[in-house]
């Protein structure tokens, strides 16, 4: 690997043969001219529209932002709630925070202000941040090649959309997971770009599927050309959780270099990496134990596709969606300089630059913060969501009878798989065993990825899985519990071929723990009476 790091992105692939998709996407840029002479010394600059800072209605602006070591970056048994801090906040223990003011105009000439950040900019972001998340992307992803490019998106939905733009055609496909996030899908449709769904397993895209697709692929039966493009979650996968170790992504990386596939890797859940699952009763007395230095917990993070990425043919979307906050629109792109200058063309068409009160104050955080206390606090983040993560699964296990997989959840197959049987059912005197559904723990990411077998319902065969699970969904919802249908992530709902199978989505990201015991005490409730006849 050290030598493909000193590689550039010329040197490592000639993808003069993606230029005809990319030349028919091509955004004339008036911009561009005008650059070589933007902010030049002694240049009297009546060319642009921009209005004057002297009558920005802001001053200043002013944040308290919290410190980086706010959340404990290890676990311990009966923790505190998550958001217990937002009680501290309002009662006689507040807590500790650090004062951000962004002025109007700077003191110094490289301080953040207003006047810089709130006018018209370059559409690539501030230099303040592009400098942040760069040495983020150097020293965390350590991309295969040298002459790599960040610049900023207003989110990684916006990314993803201007690189369907860029990098597609009307009446192309797009590899995705069969089980994707629904908005991918939405944002391609109107540019008629279709899904081209691969089966998957416990690690997300199987790479045995992903050859199987390609190798198999008939234009004329398809009636489209064989995929160039791949659209993949792979860290805490949406809607399933699942999570892509080193060696899957080497061989679909390995597998696109052979079929010239791009691969956009949308990873906005990638430092919400948990680690495995652990039943309360295989827990330590101390949690997870001692905080982990920041060589090493960047080693404990499954790697990116960049790391594998000698030709330059990943696109990564990073957001601050899930580490800051989503309010901020605000996200990067890192990929080779070819896709970086197309993808800011299109950037200055439309969104232009992110929104620069959301870039002052987050570039604000970033340089108190520093890089090691952003990861100081990235380290806080995972621990906090693991809290979550177990104690939500603990939940079901006191309100179900869970063992560990069976043929019943195969398409979990190779990871760790729960079965849960309903505790409540009885027939006459005789406790009835029944599975309910199955489950893989996910070791990153918000969410749990139900799968219900409705071939023991008594109207299986009268109402369909897709008429059930949408009974189901109802009854929740009736019971008061509202959860993610699992048909909304179907890439190509017309595909669905998982026999008497229903799927939905559960979050347990955004919910205090009272809350989250008392949902499972519904979905408990709601299955028992909807499985009566029985």
């Amino acid at each position: 690997m050290s030598s493909e790091k000193s590689m550039t992105f010329g040197d490592a692939i000639d993808l003069s043969h993606h230029l005809s998709t990319l030349s028919r996407n091509r955004v004339p840029s008036p911009l561009k001219e005008l650059q070589k002479y933007w902010g030049r010394p002694g240049i009297i600059s009546l060319a642009g529209g921009l209005p004057s800072p002297e009558y920005f209605p802001f001053d200043a602006v002013k944040a308290d932002g919290l410190f980086s070591s706010t959340f404990p970056a290890t676990t311990a048994p009966q923790a505190k709630s998550t958001f217990s801090w937002l009680w501290d906040i309002f009662s006689a223990s507040k807590v500790a925070t650090t004062p951000i003011t962004i002025p109007k105009f700077p003191e110094h000439s490289n301080d953040i202000n207003l006047a810089t950040y709130l006018q018209y900019s370059t559409a690539e972001g501030q230099p303040h941040l592009l400098k942040i998340v760069n040495e983020l992307t150097t020293k965390v992803y350590k991309p295969a090649y040298a002459n790599f490019q960040t610049m900023l998106h207003a989110g990684n939905t916006d990314g993803w959309l201007k690189a369907v733009n860029t990098l597609c055609n009307d009446g192309e496909g797009v590899l995705t997971d069969e089980w994707t996030y629904p908005s991918a899908i939405a944002s391609m449709k109107p540019y008629g770009v279709n899904p081209v769904p691969v089966a998957m397993d416990g690690q997300g895209m199987s790479s045995i599927a992903l050859r199987e697709v390609l190798s198999s692929w008939d234009e004329k039966a398809r009636r489209m050309p064989r995929p160039h493009v791949m659209y993949i979650v792979p860290v805490g996968q949406n809607p399933t959780g699942a999570t892509m170790l080193s060696a899957r992504k080497k061989e679909i990386y390995d597998i696109c270099v052979e079929y010239d596939i791009i691969i956009v890797e949308d990873d906005p859940y990638y430092f919400m990496q948990e680690g495995p699952y652990v039943a309360p009763s295989r827990r330590t007395p101390c949690g997870t134990g001692r905080e982990l230095g920041d060589e090493e917990y960047i080693n404990s993070l499954a790697p990116s596709f960049l790391r594998f990425d000698y030709q330059g043919r990943v696109v990564r979307l990073d957001t601050f969606s899930k580490t800051i906050a989503p309010g901020c629109r605000l996200g990067w792109y890192t990929c080779n300089p070819l896709f970086a200058e197309r993808l800011l063309r299109q950037a200055e068409t439309s969104t232009q630059a992110p929104c620069g009160f959301g870039q002052s104050i987050v570039a604000s955080l970033l340089i108190d913060w520093q890089y090691s206390g952003y990861l100081r606090w990235l380290k806080g983040l995972g621990s906090q969501y693991r809290l979550r993560r177990d104690f939500f699964i603990d939940c079901l296990a006191s309100k179900f009878h869970l063992e560990f997989g069976s043929s019943v959840c195969n398409r979990f197959t190779g990871s760790l798989t729960y079965v849960a049987y309903s505790k409540l059912s009885r027939h006459g005197e005789k406790f009835v065993k029944k599975p309910l559904f199955s489950f893989m723990p996910p070791s990153s990411g918000m969410f749990v990825w139900l799968r219900f077998d409705f071939e023991g319902h008594p109207k299986v065969e009268e109402l369909g899985p897709e008429t059930l699970e949408k009974k189901l969904w109802i009854a929740m919802a009736e019971g008061g519990l509202l959860i993610g249908a699992g048909s909304i992530f179907a890439a190509n709902p017309t595909d669905k071929t998982d026999g008497t199978v229903g799927h939905f989505r559960i979050s347990f990201s955004n919910t205090e723990f009272d809350a989250l015991k008392k949902a499972v005490d519904i979905m408990a409730q709601v299955l028992d009476k909807f499985y009566q006849d029985l």
